[in-house]
């Protein structure tokens, strides 16, 4: 019998540890807020049918809100919760009207849950009734007494750390709340704990992520605003035609290599590109440079959908040997040039909904010696992805950042001489990621596109 899955997710705390005005799950996150992120991951899972959010009846028009706008066809329900999490995993199952089938709980401000932790989970469940997730503890265990003294050193490997989504069968969790009700029992803090209790099911375990972390301190902000930044963007779809047909766009260092290669494959795609560089007299760290050329494509389309950066200038010496020409030319280049063209992008952008589009390099995880100017400068541009994706979020315009490993251009030959071919990107590989992004709806994303 094929069952469907519903992902229910829990996301009615008032985050009273966080210590913030807003829940955890509604404050905001590379761009979106938190529960968009967590949401999205089950929406763009290929085995999840429905999806339930139960959250505080105060964000019930946010969530609707929301879910117009990122186009959620998975959401059927956002119910209001109830004072514990026990009830509002009885109100969500309390919803479902099919006899038998899979449900995945999982906390709303656990945003890094990873597709393959959905699947192990969903197939997890086609031999066991119940199922968790949980990862090894990387310290030692201790249980100690009332008084704080140690009674107990079990051994590590048979202790783990539970994490979300936990998975049941329907009938299974909704007899351990139906018992639980009867019993006026609420003394566990998850659902596995209410099915172990009543001894309805074994319960299997199957591994978690240390990524999947739960944001419940301020300071799980700050981790997940790194792990955003680190992480690899795995979701991208192929290009759609039809989600690029007739769109106009504008890429700023057009000249060659990646943006000239954005140029030649974007016509394939039909649409309307206009390149732009310093060899046909637009320089962006100039603004009245950039001005002018969004004024021409504006004037002769009456729109601009997406604007992309691939303008970039690399002197690769020691600090100490830099001139001030040099750094001054890197600096206007690499960094004020994406911020003069997102000025001067805004109200076209703000107009169509479109997309920014900026470009780093992998040397912005780790500051590099010999090229300190410009990596150092490239991390500026990841954080400018993320702030400006933040800003721009209630103008449904999309910012995002590829970050491509060692690519095939001129200015890496300049550089760095001759190297293996099959050790480089080519810069038609990083085009294609880069439209697959523009034609995307995400947002504050930093896309790492790598050698395979």
């Amino acid at each position: 019998m094929n069952l469907k899955t519903y992902a229910v997710i829990l996301a009615g705390g008032k985050s009273e540890r966080f210590g913030k005005e807003k829940p955890k799950q509604f404050t905001m996150l590379a761009g979106k807020m938190v529960i968009e992120h967590t949401i999205e991951v089950f929406e763009n899972h290929k085995d999840i049918d429905h999806i339930i959010i139960v959250t505080l009846e105060d964000y019930i028009d946010v969530l609707e809100t929301l879910s117009i706008k990122n186009e959620w066809k998975k959401v059927s329900k956002i119910l209001a919760g109830g004072a514990t999490r026990q009830e509002s995993s009885y109100i969500a199952i309390s919803s479902i009207e099919d006899m038998e089938a899979k449900v995945l709980f999982h906390d709303g401000a656990r945003p890094f849950v990873t597709p393959k932790i959905i699947d192990d989970t969903i197939k997890a469940l086609d031999t066991s009734k119940a199922v968790d997730v949980a990862i090894n503890s990387a310290d030692t265990i201790i249980k100690i007494d009332d008084k704080n003294y140690i009674q107990e050193i079990p051994k590590r490997k048979y202790y783990l750390r539970g994490q979300t989504p936990q998975g049941f069968h329907l009938s299974v969790i909704k007899q351990a709340h139906n018992n639980a009700i009867r019993d006026d029992f609420y003394e566990v803090t998850d659902d596995c704990g209410l099915v172990h209790h009543y001894n309805l099911s074994d319960i299997y375990v199957v591994n978690g992520d240390e990524s999947n972390i739960k944001i419940t301190y301020p300071i799980d902000l700050y981790i997940a605003d790194k792990l955003f930044q680190l992480k690899t963007y795995q979701n991208l779809k192929n290009i759609e035609d039809n989600k690029l047909k007739d769109k106009v766009g504008v890429v700023f260092g057009a000249s060659e290599g990646i943006g000239e290669s954005i140029c030649q494959i974007a016509k394939e795609y039909n649409v309307k590109i206009y390149g732009f560089s310093r060899k046909d007299g637009v320089d962006i760290s100039k603004r009245s440079d950039i001005k002018q050329a969004l004024q021409r494509v504006y004037e002769e389309n009456q729109k601009i959908d997406f604007v992309i950066v691939t303008a970039g200038v690399l002197v690769k010496k020691p600090l100490m040997h830099c001139s001030d020409d040099e750094i001054l030319e890197q600096v206007h280049t690499n960094y004020l040039g994406s911020l003069y063209v997102a000025q001067e992008s805004f109200d076209y952008l703000k107009e169509s909904h479109g997309h920014l589009l900026l470009f780093s390099s992998s040397s912005y995880t780790r500051g590099r010696a010999n090229y300190v100017v410009y990596s150092s400068l490239k991390s500026a541009v990841v954080n400018l992805t993320q702030a400006l994706s933040d800003e721009w979020s209630s103008f449904d315009i999309k910012v995002n950042c590829i970050v491509p490993a060692r690519t095939a251009t001129n200015m890496r030959v300049k550089n760095f001489g001759k190297e293996a071919p099959e050790k480089l990107l080519q810069p038609s590989q990083v085009a294609q990621e880069a439209l697959k992004v523009v034609s995307s709806c995400i947002t504050g994303e930093v896309i790492e596109v790598k050698k395979l």
